[in-house]
């Protein structure tokens, strides 16, 4: 691709709550990019902090990076960050893009992150969504998430423009999810949603603390996963294979329960009928070449 400070076609956007400890991590690592967005918007919702001033003083001095500043009604919930995102979005409207992502305010990337990135965009016209492989910071050690290589972390999700206008944006769903709803669509539409595992990506904080201790936000992922859909036994598959991230064995029970839990009050499913049927579908073949590459391996070990 292109050279150092180049500018690409595509917009970022960030939504910030009280993030004065970790966003000058993320500010420091977009201002190194070697290719830059046409615009990265950072969106203030009500922080109560340093996290607008932190903004403000790097936004004089970069004209790529805006500052809007959201006031927030009510306490903090997931629809938060999609309204916060859809403000973002409203500022760039203007803007000729082919591509539009997210970017959380704890993340830091390497230097040549997007210009790989865009890469990958250039070589397949049927990619929708792309991110690299996140590495999230527990204690004093980054573990790497170990996501499907069809799926990509909601903390860097990049979008051709035309695959998340064709899924609607990012829903507001009470139970989260967002980033999971948009590429499952994606892929219900025809488009190619993949992980990069060459692109590192670091997470400073662990998604769902910020609020919560990591049991508990265990518990909400498990709701959060019933509530879009998951099929009953690919969940239990998929806790069976986390049940060695942190916190060991105990998260994955907290998923698990908190899956139940919500299945067994009889609450609806937050995705449309047919989004719902394509993902248990594709569960269903994901855990039938499971089952098949098990049988496999147990064979050539006779």
């Amino acid at each position: 691709m292109s050279t150092a400070l180049a500018v690409a076609p595509f917009v970022l956007i960030t939504p910030a709550h009280n993030e004065e400890a970790l966003i000058e991590r993320t500010l420091e690592s977009m201002i190194g990019q070697t290719v830059r967005p046409l615009k990265w918007i950072v969106v203030n919702d009500s922080s109560t902090d340093r996290t607008a001033d932190i903004v403000s003083r790097y936004a004089a001095s970069h004209d790529f990076l805006q500052l809007v500043n959201l006031r927030r009604t009510g306490t903090r919930h997931f629809g938060n960050k999609v309204r916060a995102f859809n403000a973002g979005l409203e500022q760039a409207r203007a803007l000729d893009y082919r591509y539009v992502g997210n970017l959380d305010a704890d993340i830091s990337l390497e230097q040549t992150y997007f210009e790989d990135l865009l890469r990958e965009f250039e070589a397949d016209s049927g990619l929708g969504i792309a991110g690299g492989m996140v590495s999230t910071r527990i204690g004093n050690r980054f573990v790497s998430q170990e996501v499907a290589t069809d799926s990509v972390a909601g903390a860097v999700q990049l979008f051709r423009r035309e695959c998340f206008e064709e899924v609607g944006g990012y829903l507001a769903l009470p139970e989260g999810g967002i980033d999971s709803a948009a590429e499952i669509m994606a892929r219900m539409k025809g488009w190619r949603v993949r992980t990069i595992p060459t692109l590192r990506v670091l997470e400073h904080r662990r998604t769902g603390t910020a609020t919560a201790p990591p049991v508990a936000s265990k518990f909400k992922e498990g709701q959060r996963l019933q509530s879009l859909g998951y099929g009953f036994a690919f969940m239990c598959l998929r806790c069976v294979y986390r049940s060695m991230d942190r916190p060991r064995l105990i998260g994955s029970a907290a998923t698990l329960l908190g899956y139940v839990q919500r299945a067994l009050k009889d609450h609806p499913t937050v995705l449309p009928p047919d989004v719902v049927r394509y993902l248990r579908d594709e569960q269903s073949r994901k855990l039938r070449n499971s089952l098949k590459d098990t049988y496999v391996r147990h064979l050539r070990n006779l």
